[in-house]
């Protein structure tokens, strides 16, 4: 779950990439946000402001088919129009005709229920891409929903929020779901949609709003963020500078040349700015060796940050030499500068992006020649990961030279040796700057509620996470003018190595902070501390999750008689021979206990504050808990740990969530 660290540039819409019509879409006057387009759907029984931009003064007309009526408007003075539209309920298809002169026709437009869909990577993980879900194939095979329309916002940031107009979309508008358009769709947004799709039987629109590695802070705008404890000040510096990308820019420049310079000082591999560690003739012969690819914080490097060089020696065929090659070094995180023969050839970042690079045929010699790759990680994972049939050298058609397997390996510098970098205000971690870029540009667009995924680059800030997830759901209600917007998120499911106590978990802490905002209103939790990966953090099961999701949706929101929620743990009590009574609250839309004479996840702690594993079984609508090696029991704990083995359930599979009884 790390950051991209490449950022998108500012780009305006034009006519040609929104406005469709009978005549090329150049001759059309009338232009539209991104999200007008034709396939759209729109959110059924409200109103609908439509909006663009055509010549100043100029008059606008709009018919909508649903209610046959004619709306007329002018432009102003900067070209700017606008006209409230009530909205049929669900059906269609509709369409909207707009002229200022010259007709642009939105067609195939659907009645239906709008969900906006955002979060971080186990939100934007992909049907394939990336993602590859479980049964990828299957499901992108059927996925033959006409329907369901699908929308997708490029990833884009900026220091100040974006009108509707700098929106842009990756599927170049609202597309009909099909095999073609949902592979590098949000799985977790599709699968929804398909659900409330096959239980409502209404056309549904889902906008994949998402960015994987971000924190919750970058979603959440700055005027919210004034008000959370440990934000004010930077927001403050922000505001200082007026929001002004230009000043912004250049005092964040300022301040990372001078950390830069920090940087190579500190780099071991650079001796007066230069790299000394990339020539053939650099002994080596001490430096250690690492299996890629992986992550080094499984290969002797837990926990580091900074910067790692790797060597190889490559020994090129004869009818090789002075071939230009293709070089693919896998899966890089984050960033990497690549030398060849001591020559650099290349750099690249994102830390799930594949390399691909070009090796000029002036360096290629035939026998040893010498692969370099300096890798700098800023947080997370780091290393050269992926998968080892990725990793190769190849000349046209004719052959290939695999690059898995050991690498030298030899540290330049540890972040640790030196203060933190300067956060980039236009970095997709940064403050406020995935909402000024991604969500702001969309409130102009009615939605029914949102679904979001969210919180692994959190863990390890769960008291700040608390207060903050539930500024920002307020925050995007009080932005979408939707003060009751249902809001229904997904715990952190199981991660990591498996222990049988830990009570010092930190995803465990973050789950509980992410519980907490259902204190608010109208919003739900997904619990999925059964279906995780020890070893990825992208569980391949989303159809569970969204099945789980749907569920909250259909009872919650539409008032469908579903099993949704598990019961909720309320209070407990300590009988004489040391058995502890967990009592629970069965939530209006939720269901009771299956009975499990051996339910495991439990663990429980005495006076003196140290946990064991415990023994539990359900009886009626309680859960008894206990251990021979707790005599005087203070606290009991359910799921707490990052990989927990949790077995209580509801007889519909709906796992109860991680709770405790302490507040140690």
């Amino acid at each position: 779950m790390k950051k991209l660290q490449t950022i998108g540039r500012c780009v305006y819409l034009s006519a040609a990439l929104i406005c469709i019509g009978s005549q090329p879409p150049l001759q059309a006057k009338v232009t539209l946000p991104a999200f007008f387009t034709d396939n759209m759907v729109i959110q059924q029984n409200t109103t609908i402001t439509l909006f663009g931009k055509a010549k100043a003064n100029k008059k606008v007309n709009i018919e909508t088919s649903w209610n046959h009526q004619h709306y007329e408007t002018s432009a102003d003075r900067e070209g700017n129009w606008k006209v409230a539209v009530p909205t049929p309920k669900a059906g269609g298809p509709y369409r909207i005709t707009l002229s200022d002169g010259q007709k642009t026709v939105l067609d195939n437009v659907m009645a239906g229920e709008v969900w906006f869909c955002s979060g971080q990577s186990n939100m934007e993980m992909p049907v394939a891409g990336w993602g590859k879900i479980k049964n990828y194939e299957q499901e992108i095979a059927a996925a033959d929903y006409p329907d369901i329309r699908l929308f997708q916002i490029k990833k884009r940031t900026s220091a100040a929020p974006l009108d509707a107009y700098q929106v842009e979309s990756t599927m170049n508008g609202w597309k009909e779901c099909s095999p073609s358009t949902v592979p590098e769709f949000s799985s977790l947004a599709y699968l929804y949609a398909r659900e409330l799709n096959s239980k409502l039987n209404i056309p549904i629109g889902v906008i994949d709003c998402t960015w994987g590695g971000t924190p919750a802070e970058a979603w959440t705008s700055s005027e919210a963020l004034k008000h959370v404890m440990g934000y004010q000040e930077r927001i403050g510096k922000l505001e200082a500078l007026g929001f002004n990308r230009d000043r912004i820019m250049e005092e964040y420049n300022r301040i990372h040349d001078s950390w830069k310079s920090e940087l190579n000082k500190a780099d071991r591999g650079l001796s007066n700015g230069k790299e000394h560690w990339v020539d053939n003739d650099v002994d080596d012969s001490g430096w250690q060796q690492m299996e890629l690819p992986s992550y080094w914080e499984s290969k002797g490097l837990p926990g580091f940050d900074g910067i790692v060089w790797f060597r190889k020696h490559i020994e090129i065929p004869s009818d090789w030499a002075g071939k230009e090659l293709q070089l693919n070094p896998g899966t890089i995180d984050d960033e990497d500068i690549v030398f060849w023969n001591g020559t650099q050839i290349a750099s690249g970042a994102g830390y799930n992006v594949q390399r691909h690079y070009t090796v000029p045929g002036r360096l290629v010699k035939a026998g040893k020649n010498v692969l370099t790759i300096k890798v700098r990680d800023n947080g997370g994972e780091g290393g050269i990961a992926g998968n080892a049939e990725d990793m190769n050298i190849r000349m046209g058609k004719k052959g290939m030279l695999p690059l898995a397997g050991n690498w030298k390996y030899n540290i330049g510098c540890s972040l640790s040796e030196l203060p933190p970098a300067p956060a980039n205000p236009e970095s997709p971690t940064s403050l406020s700057s995935l909402f000024n870029g991604m969500v702001h540009p969309c409130l102009a667009f009615p939605v029914k509620g949102v679904i979001w995924y969210q919180g692994c680059n959190n863990v390890g800030r769960a008291e700040e996470y608390e207060s903050l997830f539930q500024t920002l759901i307020t925050d995007w209600r009080k932005q979408f003018h939707h003060p009751d917007m249902p809001f229904y998120f997904v715990q952190l499911a199981n991660y990591l190595e498996r222990k049988p106590v830990q009570a010092d978990s930190p995803w465990a802490a973050l789950r509980e902070a992410q519980s907490k905002a259902l204190h608010l209103a109208h919003t739900g939790m997904v619990s999925n501390i059964d279906i995780g990966e020890a070893n990825d953090i992208h569980p391949k099961n989303k159809q569970e999750v969204a099945r789980r999701l749907a569920a909250i949706s259909l009872a919650d929101t539409y008032g469908q008689k579903v099993p949704a929620l598990a019961p909720v743990y309320d209070s407990y009590t300590v009988d004489t021979d040391g058995k502890v009574n967990i009592s629970f609250t069965i939530p209006a839309i939720g269901e009771k206990l299956m009975q499990n004479k051996d339910v495991k996840g439990f663990i429980i702690a005495g006076p003196d504050h140290v946990f064991y594993p415990a023994k539990a079984y359900t009886e009626g609508d309680r859960v008894v808990v206990y251990s021979h090696d707790v005599k005087v029991p203070v606290a009991v704990r359910y799921g707490w740990a990052d990989n927990p083995e949790c077995t209580l359930y509801t007889p519909s599979g709906l796992p109860v969530a991680p709770f405790r009884t302490d507040n140690w």
